[in-house]
């Protein structure tokens, strides 16, 4: 239920392979989703390691033929338009709760600078990667990018800084000079420390804590451009 590492690319290719280095170890008998076809070229790449499933809008028949000869693995084609159902149902003890599907995207106008620094144009881009693929962390969600892919996810903890932590420890080194988001606001400012300490020079965070501007100050006192989004992520 948890993505264990997203890429995008130029081409499928350079996509999976973006998304095999941000956890090459978690990958291992995985689930990998593509929205392009399937290629000879990364199927091969793909074969090389044991995959439960396949998912794609799309198979060639030169891939078909290089990941048939694994044993026991599914390859499914699907679509890849939006599905029409625009509620949740999770069972709970003596019924149901039903809430609305996060499927709320942010246009240019929607992104809310709140530090002295901005955003450089690299960093806007990781921001809006790393937002659109934070929504798909179970809460409390914290996640880095850096370069077109993720490279540490800390999901479904009992507070914010120690989703923040797994992250950043994933990350190790690379963190340095990478982008922070946050499913839900910041109740402290601890996270922030975190970021900084690692070396993150941008976050994104819906805002809306009572001690937003105790982040904010630890922001511009680290040099570190922080964004609001306005909107929170919920996966529960």
């Amino acid at each position: 239920m948890n993505p264990c590492g997203v890429g995008i690319g130029e081409t499928i290719y350079e996509a999976y392979q973006h998304a095999y280095e941000a956890d090459s170890t978690s990958i291992f008998g995985g689930i990998v989703a593509l929205n392009r076809a399937v290629d000879a070229k990364t199927a091969e790449e793909m074969s090389q390691i044991f995959l439960e499933i396949i998912l794609a809008p799309e198979f060639t028949d030169e891939a078909l033929d290089i990941l048939t000869k694994k044993k026991n693995i599914r390859l499914i084609e699907v679509s890849t338009e939006q599905s029409q159902v625009e509620r949740q149902v999770k069972s709970v003890g003596g019924g149901v709760l039903i809430q609305d599907e996060d499927r709320f995207e942010l246009s240019e106008v929607d992104y809310h600078v709140v530090t002295e620094t901005e955003p450089t144009e690299d960093e806007w881009k990781g921001l809006k990667f790393a937002w659109n693929v934070v929504k798909h962390v179970k809460s409390n969600a914290i996640l880095l990018a850096k370069d077109s892919q993720t490279i540490g996810i800390g999901a479904g903890q009992m507070n914010r800084v120690g989703a923040a932590n797994i992250a950043i420890q994933q990350a190790g080194v690379k963190a340095k000079g990478a982008v922070m988001a946050s499913d839900a606001f910041f109740p402290m400012d601890d996270t922030v420390e975190a970021a900084y300490q690692a070396g993150v020079t941008a976050i994104i965070q819906p805002g809306g804590s009572k001690r937003d501007q105790d982040s904010i100050d630890k922001c511009n006192a680290y040099g570190i451009a922080m964004v609001f989004t306005g909107v929170r992520h919920f996966k529960h």
